[in-house]
């Protein structure tokens, strides 16, 4: 007998990789033999019998690594029913993580999810399924968590209610009793009463407490079950020895009471589990169920009203006054102002006209939209937010590692203690009777469901709130770090300045002339999309030569110094001031650049040194445009051809000015005012950086900084034990924000720097660093309460119990509110607020308004 396994591998592009995927699989032991499909680009692996499955796999797995591919992974989300406490959520994850070719398997017993990721071809739902129900517990695939969370029904109440109805005749003969008024009911009437309840409305604590058994470990349920079942039993004893017609002291109102509370308890707890994810439902319905789709929009177009799923991209959309935006696209025709608050955190409407971007989910204003899709479905933002919100509310924080760690053995350690507490008890002389109903305390007070919440619940408040601002953290871990930040480096262009920079200045060397400078720094800059290159264009607009910049050709990046392009001037399309210079007819190559440039072609700033070094104190980017070689067909003067001889000839600078944003110094005063060292990270020259730093009050510069030296600067700033934050919007930030501690990425900027960073501000606001810091700092201030809560209670309470200081029923009670108190405490986190919209509604006196507001616009999504 063999064993076979079809294994996704990832990274292999011709016969060749195959060849060596075959070698290294068939090296591997216990592999009798192994055929890799490209096209498919999967692996058949046969192995003999009597290997492990999940050791095989990883040994797979090393091999195809170490031959320099990667095991193709997928990943999966089921819903968990059945779970109550962490040692529920600890056993459901080990039995997924048994599956051969699961690679990682979280469970979070907040959202009853489960986040699998697996080998691709191995692991399937099935499998995983499987493994759960033979844990004890139930499984189902979560296509859309989204939608799953936005039609969740709420708990049934009646269980409750049904309970409650059938112990009150219980419990209130046990309340007026200290006053002297016996109103207990006869023996047979309690049992009645208390039966249903055990048996019918507590069989749920049966049931999951035998699974557990079953599965050899323990939960709260069995704990549940254990406690009421031995008050259950304890009064029929006692019934049944007691004398015909004699009135005994019976325990069922304690086991009735302790699981109406805890059914109580559960329900509340379930309740307030559901606006803890109110975040994703929020966001789910910010998608419209259909689309007014235009049908030829060049020619006699006709609006189709068609389900949202069948837009395609390059499909025009008309946006009605006061409707959904249902698609990412770009206007083609009206103008409003779009309402994006529940995307970006942006309290006011923004103007937007033809040309201009959408985003899906914002609201239209008062005029009629054209749109031309550019992204549907999973590719447009809001599913991009979607995404990365449940990602962050089912990742787990690594102290919740720790927390879970002790959730595993708590159980059975409760367990030994109430047979402790019986031994005891009887030894010492107390009765059997009261021993008994000391360990009852014992197990009904104990909790592992408050330890199992106290993280993620927090979690998962927190990060929605901060979503609903505009700020969208990527996973647990960049939350947990974020709080301890006390460093944060900034790039300069587009974060801390607009991004949006202006030629104010163009200044010809001896022999060039000022127009020939912006003709010839366009043709050069006319295959570039960096800010300064259309800068430099709409400046030539402007000057009225856009018609006489000549065509250029092998245009070149030259990271980190600036632009290279070949241009073909026609003859006399232009003079140079210098008549001697000659024509200007032929082929130039160019370069477009930094001061670094210079340095490297060996060429002198000359007599515009000066005039640099005075706008670079004004905090001006200064760019320098020489040629480096041509093939003019006219007489050049001699000191022309001379610097060409030398390598290259200055035609003049460039000076750029980029307009500080207004919120950037306020941004960096509650940086400081949060004890958070504020740095600046660019690859500016020193005099624009340094201006820069002193009108913002920055703590350090780092100027003239390659790409790829801005990730050796962040490690610089790491060396001293200082957690580190970098926050830039572009490709060339996209090292630094990997090597930070917490990458923070201007959703403004590129993809790239997005998905690198863990934290995204959905709008270009330096402001929202410190929102970020803050929403994390009190995110896990709820955490450490919620944990000291946590574990204080059960520290606290079962000794207390065990010493009979505590009755069953008030066991029960302080059982079923320990996880509500948890879960309630991280909702508090829902009133969080960014420092702005607070001292806003502050200094107008109406703080509550605008948190109505804020509520009733959510509402209506």
């Amino acid at each position: 007998m063999t064993q076979n396994w079809s294994v996704g591998i990832e990274g292999m592009t011709c016969a060749s990789c195959v060849t060596r995927v075959e070698k290294a699989l068939r090296r591997t032991p216990g592999v009798t033999s192994a055929n890799v499909n490209l096209a498919t680009e999967t692996a058949a692996v046969e192995a003999a019998a009597d290997v492990a499955p999940v050791a095989l796999l990883g040994a797979v797995e090393a091999a195809v690594s170490d031959a320099g591919y990667q095991v193709a992974e997928q990943s999966f989300e089921l819903a968990i029913g059945g779970m109550t406490c962490a040692s529920c959520a600890g056993r459901v994850e080990k039995a997924l993580r048994n599956v051969p070719g699961v690679v990682e398997a979280n469970v979070n017993l907040a959202t009853e999810r489960a986040a699998v990721r697996g080998v691709r071809g191995v692991v399937d739902v099935a499998v995983l399924s499987a493994a759960v129900e033979k844990a004890g517990y139930e499984a189902s695939v979560v296509t859309d968590p989204a939608q799953a969370a936005s039609e969740e029904s709420g708990p049934a109440w009646w269980p409750v209610a049904v309970a409650a109805v059938l112990s009150l005749p219980l419990l209130l003969p046990m309340l007026v009793e200290p006053f002297g008024v016996h109103l207990m009911p006869p023996p047979w009437v309690q049992w009645l009463l208390a039966t249903p309840v055990q048996f019918w409305l507590g069989a749920r604590f049966y049931r999951a407490g035998y699974k557990a058994v079953r599965a050899g470990s323990g939960n709260m349920d069995l704990l549940v079950a254990l406690g009421t079942s031995a008050a259950y039993g304890l009064s029929l004893y006692e019934w049944w020895r007691a004398p015909a017609g004699s009135m005994p002291h019976l325990y069922f109102e304690a086991a009735a009471v302790v699981i109406t509370l805890v059914l109580l308890g559960k329900w509340l707890e379930a309740r307030a589990k559901r606006r803890t994810v109110e975040a994703i439902r929020a966001l789910a319905a910010l998608r419209p169920e259909t689309a007014r789709v235009v049908r030829d929009p060049h020619g006699a177009a006709s609006e189709v009203s068609v389900p949202l799923s069948q837009v395609k991209v390059g499909d025009w959309v008309v946006v009605r006054a006061g409707e959904r935006v249902p698609v990412d696209g770009v206007i083609r025709d009206g103008a409003s102002q779009l309402d994006e608050s529940l995307l970006t955190g942006e309290p006011l409407p923004i103007d937007k006209a033809d040309g201009d971007k959408v985003v899906g989910g914002s609201i239209n204003g008062a005029g009629t939209l054209r749109v031309e899709t550019t992204a549907v479905g999973a590719d447009t933002a809001l599913a991009r937010i979607i995404r990365m919100v449940e990602d962050a509310q089912a990742g787990k924080a690594p102290i919740q590692r720790a927390v879970d760690r002790v959730a595993a053995v708590f159980v059975p350690v409760v367990v030994l203690i109430a047979v402790v507490t019986v031994i005891a008890g009887w030894a010492l002389g107390l009765g059997l009777e009261a021993s008994l109903l000391n360990a009852v305390a014992v197990l009904v007070i104990a909790c592992p469901c408050a330890l199992g919440l106290a993280t993620p619940a927090a979690i998962m408040v927190g990060t929605g709130a901060a979503a609903r601002q505009g700020i969208l953290i990527k996973d647990a871990e960049a939350l947990e770090l974020a709080h301890r930040i006390n460093v944060v480096a900034f790039d300069k262009t587009g974060t801390l300045t607009e991004g949006k920079p202006r030629l104010v200045a163009h200044l010809p060397a001896q022999g060039a002339s000022a127009d020939t400078l912006l003709r010839w720094s366009a043709a050069v800059q006319s295959g570039s999309s960096h800010p300064l290159a259309k800068a430099v264009t709409t400046a030539a607009e402007e000057a009225g030569l856009a018609s006489a910049v000549p065509v250029a050709s092998d245009i070149a990046a030259l990271p980190g110094r600036g632009m290279r392009a070949d241009i073909l001037e026609a003859h006399g399309a232009g003079a140079l001031s210098d008549p001697s210079s000659g024509s200007l007819g032929g082929r130039h190559t160019l370069q477009l650049g930094n001061a670094r440039l210079l340095d490297e072609l060996g060429i002198s700033q000359g007599a515009l040194a000066s005039e640099a070094v005075r706008l670079a104190g004004e905090g001006r980017t200064v760019s320098w445009l020489v040629e480096t070689g041509s093939a003019d067909t006219g007489d050049v003067a001699g000191d022309a051809a001379d610097a060409r001889a030398r390598g290259g000839r200055l035609l003049g600078l460039l000076a750029f000015g980029d307009t500080l944003k207004a919120t950037a110094r306020p941004a960096i005063d509650r940086l400081h005012a949060l004890g958070v060292r504020c740095v600046m990270v660019t690859g500016d020259n020193a005099g624009s950086a340094k201006a820069v730093a002193n009108a913002l009050g920055l703590d350090e510069v780092h100027a003239d900084v390659l790409p790829e030296h801005k990730a050796e600067v962040i490690a610089q700033l790491k060396r001293d034990g200082a957690v580190v934050a970098m926050v830039g919007d572009g490709i060339n930030d996209a090292p630094a924000l990997a090597a930070a501690d917490v990458g923070i990425a201007m959703g403004s900027g590129t993809d790239v720097a997005m998905q690198t960073a863990g934290i995204t501000l959905m709008r270009g606001d330096p402001q929202r660093v410190a929102d970020a810091i803050d929403v994390s700092r009190r995110t896990w201030s709820k955490i450490r309460q919620n944990l000291f809560w946590a574990f204080a209670y059960n520290v606290v309470g079962i000794p207390l119990a065990a010493f009979g200081m505590l009755s069953p029923v008030i066991a029960g009670a302080a059982m079923a509110l320990s996880s509500v108190s948890v879960v309630s405490n991280a909702l508090l986190l829902r009133r969080w607020r960014p420092a702005d919209q607070e001292t806003t509604s502050a200094s107008t006196g109406s703080a509550g308004k605008s948190d109505a507001a804020g509520e009733a616009r959510r509402a209506g999504v």
